[in-house]
């Protein structure tokens, strides 16, 4: 199948000029098989023009197409929100709300609580995905480095990572986890929610994985080698995080790490749709609250 060329400057600037084309994006996009109402289910409401709203036709009720979205009680344009959704899919780096804030001529406030919304709705999204079959797990430690330590607790931020594998051996689907450690209890409840049970999973010989491992899960591990291709994938995905996060936000305090994970791991599990990812976006922007 051929692979969707990104959306260009021009082609954007003609589809979304203004807000009743970005409302009737967002339509298609919150309702694909028709309107619903909210209240009473029915499929059938006019369009009120001069509210930018729709009313059902059977109980009156009056919804936009921002109601329980992460655009829901803004005072932006839409047109200002679709210009947003367009720079994060174009910049496989991400972009920093400096940089959203220039090129929306915004103030940063505004530009940080736009992306603030965006990352919440990659990471619902992202929550909808278990990984299975053959899989590669482990953990590290993001932020500063602490004085005095190497290897696990050296860092600030303890994080749970795992990718799932095709048959040839390559990442599929991403997953990573804020935890407050990595003792028993936290790898098992990583697994819970992250790792169908009957998966075969690769670690290493860290002992926190052996036990909650045996609960319907195939473990293969191996101590730590630097020079061995066990874990080669899932340890490159984690130099590349750091490496996102660092190079383009400079870091992240570790109240908002998560967010900043679940939109590395957003893009690289659709980075194969390349010119799609912003249809992709407006999607999860609409079922995000």
């Amino acid at each position: 199948m051929q692979k969707k060329k990104e959306l260009s400057l021009k082609e954007y600037m003609e589809r979304f000029s203004d807000e009743e084309a970005c409302i009737t994006c967002l339509k298609n996009a919150k309702w694909p098989d028709g309107y619903i109402c909210p209240k009473c289910g029915s499929k059938e409401a006019y369009y009120l023009k001069t509210r930018k709203r729709y009313q059902c036709k059977h109980c009156k009720h009056q919804t936009s197409v921002t109601a329980n979205t992460i655009m829901h009680r803004s005072h932006l344009p839409l047109t200002t929100w679709f210009m947003a959704f367009y720079f994060v899919a174009c910049d496989k780096r991400g972009i920093s709300a400096v940089s959203l804030a220039g090129k929306l001529d915004v103030c940063y406030e505004t530009a940080w609580y736009m992306l603030f919304r965006i990352r919440k709705a990659m990471d619902k999204r992202e929550h909808r995905y278990i990984l299975a079959g053959f899989v590669e797990m482990d953990d590290s430690y993001f932020g500063a480095k602490i004085k005095g330590k190497a290897g696990r607790g050296a860092g600030n931020q303890s994080v749970m990572i795992a990718v799932s594998k095709t048959r040839d051996g390559k990442p599929e689907f991403l997953k990573m986890q804020v935890t407050d450690n990595v003792q028993r209890a936290s790898v098992r409840d990583f697994l819970a929610k992250n790792v169908e049970k009957g998966s075969t999973v690769e670690t290493d010989s860290y002992r926190s994985y052996i036990q909650p491992l045996r609960e319907g899960y195939t473990q293969i591990s191996e101590d730590f080698d630097p020079d061995s291709e066990h874990l080669l994938w899932l340890h490159t995905i984690i130099g590349n995080a750091k490496a996102f996060l660092n190079g383009t936000y400079h870091g992240t305090s570790t109240k908002h790490l998560q967010m900043y994970l679940s939109e590395f791991s957003y893009r690289f599990n659709r980075r194969d749709l390349h010119g799609e990812i912003f249809d992709h976006l407006i999607v999860a922007a609409t079922l995000a609250y």
